[in-house]
């Protein structure tokens, strides 16, 4: 498994269609999540900045089998988007590998928090994101993508990490 940090053509293309299918596939998500991804993806990739921007995809075999990205914010925080993997690459260690560089890249560029977004149905992304530290600060229920899903925000205050 290789980790690639810089884009490539048809790089947003299957990081879209990875989300499009695969959630649709594991957690029944419907289209509107997948035209979601595309266009959060779209304006990320308009205005990347690699001083504060990070986008990350794994590769095996040249298929892309997961992504990660930091979209650095402008009050010194980073949020984590589009994590996910493929179910072939799952339990390795890739998840955990992706989100240390994901982390790591935040407390070099001298970021003070990182959030995420995810849906409760993730447990396994649960269960990493509060091994790395987060802490889930914020949950709402309602009807999107398809069907009655909780939506939860982490944090994770990287100016309280032991040095």
């Amino acid at each position: 498994m290789h980790l690639r940090k810089t884009f490539s053509p048809g790089d947003l293309g299957a990081v879209i269609r990875l989300h499009g299918v695969l959630y649709a596939q594991e957690y029944a998500l419907d289209h509107t999540f997948e035209g979601h991804v595309a266009a959060g993806l779209g304006e990320f990739a308009k205005q990347f900045d690699p001083n504060k921007d990070l986008f990350v995809v794994a590769e095996n075999d040249g298929q892309i089998v997961g992504s990660i990205a930091i979209n650095g914010l402008p009050d010194h925080t980073a949020q984590i988007r589009w994590f996910l993997l493929h179910p072939s690459t799952r339990g390795v260690g890739l998840g955990k590998r992706m989100l240390n560089e994901a982390l790591e890249f935040c407390r070099e560029r001298g970021f003070t928090s990182v959030s995420l977004w995810t849906i409760s149905e993730l447990k396994a992304a649960a269960h990493l994101y509060r091994s790395a530290g987060f802490k889930v600060t914020q949950e709402k229920t309602y009807n999107f993508w398809g069907g009655i899903r909780t939506e939860q925000r982490y944090d994770l205050d990287l100016q309280s990490e032991p040095l």
